[in-house]
């Protein structure tokens, strides 16, 4: 029986009467619009089977809390991965919609934050949870975090004598060599603050015995950095001789270096001429572990596996709130001297007139934090070491590092993927730089963030140490190289 005229609408499919509704009546539908033409989409690209949609059930929604449902949807799925459809371009077709129903209309995102902001803060404030997809910074987040949770339950490491004020004899010339800096936040420190706040952050931490019994690691507190503006140790060959005869001393007045023969000693360094200070004492640079910035795979004394490489952080102010992906307005950035610099001469060549890239050796009429900020990608590039502050100074800021140093054995790379929240590019391809960065799709650029803005955390020093900071990274790289055959005490 065909129905009546005036009862075909009524007659229909919910579905059915929509799409014979007058446009001008629309606006109240346009959540049920999104939907269906979320559906469409699913279906036309064979991905319906793997996802799993906002449940509303048979109630009534509004278009904020659609928006909302929505983008707590995107975070929890992997069909933006495998369809390339995010929250972000629907969020874009529902503020086209928005503008097309006029001014008097109800908005319906309601000022809510744009997904860059809700996932820098999102991912800013937690750490990952058990369970999650791979979409973090890590190789393995479950057996590191097992790990890490045993070192901080069992992880012993006792500091020699020299590094505490009360064994010194206050007319002692070599004191300041072996105490914590006492201003270690003077500017004039910059490259070296995380050789200092190493030590300042052990001597407050629950790590510390005064039973050399119990520790798995004995800690020389000598100061690189602090010896290289000392009047009497100003000259860089006089610095291994130093560090030897501090050595030898120790192996004669306590039993532990010799037990081991050094291996589970390990000293600091982040100033250049630390590369060489161990040369003078074969068990030293043979045995002991250097916690050092520069970690090159080509650096002579420096033994990957055996070493520890240690991020060189700036102190700087923290970061409120990190400028979100959509206000990032310049390609690329980097700003530094070119001198002794192959590679950051060969940088400036190619792309200093470039527009969409902000490269500089001299000074600019914004601060270099500002720079950082307005940025998609900041440029590390290798000058005299392999290493700079310039990554911590990336993460810091929201800004996706990019990594030009060859042979650089990055700080934490066996617990942290640089590939999922950075770019390392050869200098072979410093030509062909801006074509790699525009390859990295706005989905890709996305996760890159979102993972940096998990793993900046890593790299911050606190003298109370924190959590997962810069400290406990690197006291879990000792830990991972705990358990050497010594002799009893």
């Amino acid at each position: 029986m065909v129905p009546a005229p005036g009862n075909i609408l009524k007659s229909r499919r919910p579905w059915q009467r929509l799409l014979h509704t007058p446009v001008h009546h629309l606006s109240s539908h346009v959540p049920i619009l999104l939907a269906v033409l979320l559906i469409l989409s699913l279906i036309l690209l064979g991905g319906w089977s793997s996802v799993k949609l906002p449940e509303f059930g048979q109630q009534q929604i509004t278009g904020v809390q659609f928006h909302q449902a929505l983008t707590n949807w995107n975070s929890t799925n992997s069909i933006n991965k495998d369809l390339g459809l995010n929250a972000s371009s629907l969020i874009n077709r529902i503020s086209t919609l928005e503008k097309d129903q006029g001014p008097g209309a109800t908005s319906l995102r309601n000022k809510s934050p744009t997904i860059h902001e809700v996932r820098s803060l999102e991912a800013a404030s937690q750490l990952p949870q058990k369970g999650k997809s791979d979409d973090e910074p890590y190789h393995n987040w479950e057996l590191f975090d097992s790990e890490y949770q045993e070192m901080l339950r069992k992880l012993k490491i006792f500091v020699y004598p020299d590094a505490f004020i009360h064994n010194h004899n206050q007319s002692s010339p070599f004191a300041e060599i072996f105490l914590p800096h006492p201003n270690p936040y003077d500017p004039k420190l910059g490259n070296y603050f995380s050789e200092h706040a190493f030590k300042i952050t052990l001597l407050e931490s629950p790590l510390i015995t005064t039973h050399p019994e119990e520790a798995q690691f004995f800690f020389l507190p000598f100061s690189i950095n602090a010896m290289r503006n000392h009047p009497r140790l100003h000259s860089e060959s006089s610095i291994p001789d130093f560090i030897a005869q501090y050595t030898t001393r120790i192996s004669t007045e306590f039993r532990y270096w010799n037990a081991s023969g050094g291996a589970d000693h390990f000293y600091i360094c982040c100033h250049s001429v630390g590369r060489e200070a161990a040369s003078k004492h074969h068990a030293l640079y043979n045995n002991a572990i250097q916690v050092t910035c520069s970690s090159s795979y080509f650096q002579r004394l420096y033994v990957t596996h055996k070493d520890v490489g240690l991020p060189q952080v700036w102190p700087r102010r923290a970061e409120q709130k990190l400028n979100p992906p959509n206000e990032r307005t310049k390609l690329a950035f980097f700003a530094g001297r070119v001198q002794n610099s192959r590679v950051r001469k060969t940088l400036l060549d190619f792309w200093n007139n470039d527009p969409s890239f902000d490269i500089s050796s001299k000074s600019s009429s914004l601060t270099y934090e500002e720079r950082f900020r307005r940025s998609k990608f900041c440029l590390h590039v290798r000058g005299y070491e392999v290493n700079t502050a310039r990554i911590s100074d990336a993460l810091h800021y929201g800004c996706i590092p990019v990594i030009i140093s060859n042979y650089y054995d990055l700080p934490f790379a066996d617990v942290l993927d640089w590939n999922k929240f950075s770019l390392i590019v050869s200098h072979e391809d410093i030509a062909n730089l801006k074509s790699i960065l525009l390859s990295v799709s706005d989905q890709m650029y996305l996760r890159l963030f979102q993972n940096l803005c998990i793993a900046r955390r890593h790299f911050v020093w606190h003298k109370i140490p924190e959590s997962y900071d810069s400290f406990y990274m690197t006291a879990y790289q000792l830990w991972r190289r705990r358990g050497l055959q010594h002799l009893s005490y």
